[in-house]
């Protein structure tokens, strides 16, 4: 039977992510910054662990206490929504250590077992703005697409180890508490002067054409850690797809490099 382990699982495609995995069969430990028992399943393969994937001791202890993984999904991640000229650079910096550093370390705790067993699958939860640049996103696009560029490079030499990994990129989830999670972070990150400008952008937000739901992020997020191609890249949600489609289609998007064959 095989593990997998989840970062950010309190809430949203995390959560959905963890839910979709035990249902298939799968362990799944299922990881949060404040562990909560009552959101997922009592079940002998369902373990809940705290991690704090900015502070290297929470990483240290929860891959520790998870014992062997075959697939690792890095989906904790931190928004916030503003002017680049109003955001100040302590929180630009929180959102890297989330976002980007928090993902490179834990891609650095579980390379080595993979690279030892031969095998092994990481998947990275990016963002539909790796796709098409978005306004008054400035800073979080930064840390998806930093994330969505050392997946492809670093594909080279996993590939090495039969070790396989994949990006998922969503698209804008309503359902998510993308904007609650924010909230206090985004205080203050559109001057007044932005207004006019800000107005229509937030008015689109709120009916916006197309959108994700956490379930097309778990469908795809799973079929992303099953697919042995050198496929790199999968959008997830309506509106993500229409993106790739948009930016020479989904299927182009495949084949920047060859990885290795190795079972998730």
């Amino acid at each position: 039977m095989k593990t997998v382990l989840i970062t950010g699982c309190s809430s949203g495609y995390g959560l959905q992510t963890a839910l979709h995995f035990h249902n298939q069969g799968w362990n799944v430990i299922a990881t949060m910054r404040t562990p909560r028992e009552d959101i997922l399943p009592k079940s002998e393969r369902m373990r809940i662990l705290a991690l704090d994937v900015t502070k290297p001791e929470s990483v240290a202890a929860a891959i520790k206490a998870a014992g062997p993984i075959d697939l690792l999904i890095n989906n904790a991640g931190i928004g916030a929504v503003g002017a680049l000229e109003a955001t100040p650079l302590s929180i630009i910096r929180e959102l890297f250590e989330t976002n980007t550093f928090g993902v490179i370390a834990m891609m650095q705790a579980v390379i080595p077992q993979f690279r030892e067993r031969g095998a092994g699958t990481i998947v990275n939860v990016t963002s539909s703005t790796t796709l098409a640049s978005f306004p008054l996103a400035a800073a979080y696009t930064a840390t998806k697409t930093a994330i969505d560029g050392l997946t492809g490079s670093v594909a080279h030499e996993l590939a090495a180890f039969n070790i396989r990994i994949k990006l998922v990129e969503p698209g804008y989830g309503p359902g998510t508490r993308f904007a609650e999670n924010g909230g206090a972070r985004m205080d203050g990150l559109i001057p007044e002067v932005y207004l006019p400008f800000a107005a229509p952008i937030f008015a689109s937000f709120a009916n916006p054409a197309a959108v994700t739901h956490a379930q097309d992020v778990a469908d795809v997020v799973w079929q992303a850690a099953h697919d042995t191609s050198g496929r790199l890249h999968f959008a997830a949600g309506a509106d993500a797809l229409a993106l790739a489609n948009a930016k020479g289609g989904q299927e182009n998007r495949q084949g920047r490099h060859h990885q290795g064959s190795g079972c998730a």
